[in-house]
């Protein structure tokens, strides 16, 4: 509760946007108002004032007076908080550290090359691409020997291809995808035959970033260079680029075709194929030839309709008569599948809609894919050449010598490397030794599979210098950036109001129980009922037992007797609600007449409604029970504003008439 209400507070301050950044030359800038010592400036005002009011380029005489008073509310709340040392309070500064983390993103990120990577996704979404692929397996931290080793297999496997060597007879000779080649079955799965290396159709954001590049780079019908991904090489050979057939949904009719069919098996799935297809085209409705013709019993009770899919969720003989479906409805002739003869019928499909549509879900896609990679180097780059970054490499040989196994169980011991102490980089003037980064190492060191030592300590090292970088930046982000600076604060005051606020006025009016009765007490005259009536509703559903009830009512049966009465068994004709009713609570009781005893008979929403009025109840007040939610309120405005005359009285507030009205 105390979270959505913090958030909720945030969201008023930014609209506010109660800050003090943006001044412009403060020292020759006259002092609007001086508030418990500090000044706040003609310029420093209007630069709030105007961001927060749309219509400020006319300076309006009593919108500046509000919203100055409002201001100066705010200084003396954050003024009392600071006084209390609030703003060291370890709560506090973790809060505020958490939302700079958040907000400092954006300024650690390069932002142009993210829009340079969504506006590439966007483009290759507009296209499907189908290919073939040979893979040679090497891990991404391998040593260089075992890289070159798979490097020079792939580019011999290239060579025979280029030499006129089929591809498909090339994947299923040499590929280290176990999709390429026929494989046995086992007892978790039935024989499944190779697919010689043919991916199908996939779109963008289906396969890893370079893998997908190397895709889309490559013309139909060549064959890549080698490319490297985490997996190992790749030779990629394109086969077909098509428009973007989006997201689908279809109704489908399989004929399966029985394993080690004879050829006149074959021939009679052929034949029910064609025979469900011409019933269909004489009129037969599709759902009936389903449940007649289908062998897919996950689909066969819902008509054939297979859930919505892109082109990498389905065989690619299946996507290419798919993607012929123009219009809704259209129907394809029976096709040949592994899986046996299909019909398919177009029921749905989404296009990929304009770059606008697409921006906000492409972002958090390009965000959370491994393409972001690229942007996040590219600032690494930048910065680097910012912070004249020199290293030198070569100094990490005595590190290799020093780790060891331990490393790997969280027990190696830093003090191995106490007297290595030559820089192993230099940022923005700064020297970084062997033993800075060691300690990075022992810090963060845990209980791992063992791996090469050279390789560990590279890409450590690699981490190193990466969040060094990103760590300097961080550090100078409010010198660089005004408006991050002002954010900051902006936060920083927020948080801080927040939490006095709560204690002052929010969490004081719930707890002291005393103080709210007391208010109650003086102010009860102000939350006052109007003229009500004590009455009970009466409503029907059965004609037949409408007078019997209205007989039962007038000689005041009690409301118990009478629905037992009337609901029989499990039957319920009867519902009765009695309660005290004031103008506009019921739509039949603002049409009857206020005089006590029996309504007329009413009808609403085919049932027979009627009133038994008890009592009428002049306006008196409100017990505190019954409007506790508004009293509440009210108290904690009362409690926020005596509290702000305190702090008017504690901390003097000057005001400058003369510039304020060189404003207005």
């Amino acid at each position: 509760m105390k979270k959505i209400a913090s958030l909720s507070l945030f969201i008023w301050f930014l609209i506010i946007g109660l800050n003090s950044g943006f001044a412009q030359n403060e020292k020759k800038d006259k002092v609007l108002v001086t508030i418990a010592g500090e000044g706040i400036t003609k310029s420093e005002f209007l630069n709030v004032y105007r961001k927060n009011n749309v219509n400020s380029n006319v300076l309006d005489k009593k919108s500046i007076e509000e919203y100055l008073d409002l201001y100066i509310n705010f200084k003396l709340k954050v003024k009392e908080a600071e006084d209390l040392g609030l703003d060291t309070v370890k709560a506090f500064i973790d809060e505020l550290k958490g939302y700079r983390t958040q907000l400092a993103q954006p300024y650690l990120t390069d932002e142009k090359m993210v829009e340079k990577l969504i506006r590439e996704a966007y483009d290759r979404e507009k296209l499907d691409v189908r290919v073939s692929h040979i893979l040679i397996r090497v891990g991404p931290d391998a040593l260089p020997a075992d890289t070159l080793a798979a490097f020079n297999k792939i580019t011999d496997i290239r060579n025979k291809i280029m030499g006129g060597a089929n591809f498909g007879a090339m994947a299923v000779q040499y590929s280290e995808d176990p999709s390429a080649q026929d494989r046995p079955a086992s007892p978790k799965r039935p024989a499944m035959k190779g697919n010689a290396g043919d991916l199908g159709y996939f779109t963008v954001l289906d396969m890893v970033y370079p893998f997908e590049t190397a895709a889309y780079n490559t013309p139909v019908g060549e064959v890549s260079q080698p490319v490297r991904t985490n997996y190992g090489y790749h030779l990629i050979k394109v086969t077909d680029k098509k428009p973007a057939m989006g997201k689908v949904q279809v109704a489908h009719i399989l004929i399966r075709i029985p394993a080690n069919a004879s050829p006149d098996d074959s021939l009679r799935a052929k034949d029910k194929a064609f025979k469900a297809y011409k019933d269909i085209i004489n009129g037969k409705d599709f759902t009936e030839a389903v449940k007649e013709y289908t062998d897919d019993k996950g689909t066969a009770d819902k008509g054939g309709v297979l859930p919505w899919f892109g082109v990498n969720r389905m065989i690619p003989e299946f996507i290419i008569q798919v993607s012929q479906l123009k219009q809704k409805g259209d129907i394809t002739p029976p096709f040949l599948t592994t899986y046996g003869w299909h019909l398919v019928k177009l029921l749905d499909n989404k296009e990929i809609g304009s770059m606008e549509d697409n921006m906000s879900d492409l972002k958090q896609k390009v965000i959370k894919n491994d393409r972001i990679v690229v942007s996040k180097e590219s600032f690494i780059d930048s910065r680097k050449k910012d912070y004249h970054f020199k290293e030198k490499r070569k100094k990490l040989k005595p590190i290799y010598e020093l780790i060891d196994s331990s490393i790997f169980k969280g027990k190696w011991d830093v003090a191995k490397a106490a007297n290595l102490k030559k820089p192993l980089f230099k940022l923005a003037g700064k020297k970084y030794t062997q033993y800075d980064f060691a300690g990075f190492l022992n810090e963060k060191q845990i209980n791992g599979l063992p791996e090469n030592f050279q390789i560990y300590v590279n890409n450590k090292y690699k981490a190193y210098v990466e969040e060094t970088i990103l760590n300097h930046e961080d550090s100078r982000l409010e010198d660089k950036y005004p408006e991050f600076k002002a954010l900051m604060k902006e936060y920083r005051d927020g948080i801080l109001l927040f939490e006095l606020t709560d204690q002052k006025v929010w969490s004081k009016a719930i707890k002291d129980t005393l103080g709210l009765e007391d208010f109650y007490k003086k102010n009860s005259n102000d939350y006052m009922w109007d003229q009500r009536i004590d009455a009970s509703v009466f409503t029907l559903s059965n004609p037949a037992y409408v007078q019997k009830t209205r007989e039962l009512a007038a000689t005041n049966t009690p409301s118990d007797e009478i629905l037992n009465i009337i609901n029989q068994d499990t039957a319920v004709y009867l519902t009765i609600i009695r309660d005290k009713y004031q103008k506009g609570d019921n739509d039949i009781i603002d049409q009857i007449s206020w005089t006590k005893g029996l309504s007329d008979n009413f009808q609403k929403e085919g049932n027979t409604v009627f009133v038994y009025i008890y009592d009428l109840l002049p306006p008196q007040s409100k017990t505190l029970s019954e409007a506790r939610g508004i009293i509440t309120a009210d108290y904690q405005n009362f409690l926020e504003k005596e509290w702000i005359k305190t702090l008017h009285e504690k901390y003097p507030v000057v005001v400058n008439n003369a510039v304020l009205e060189s404003i207005k």
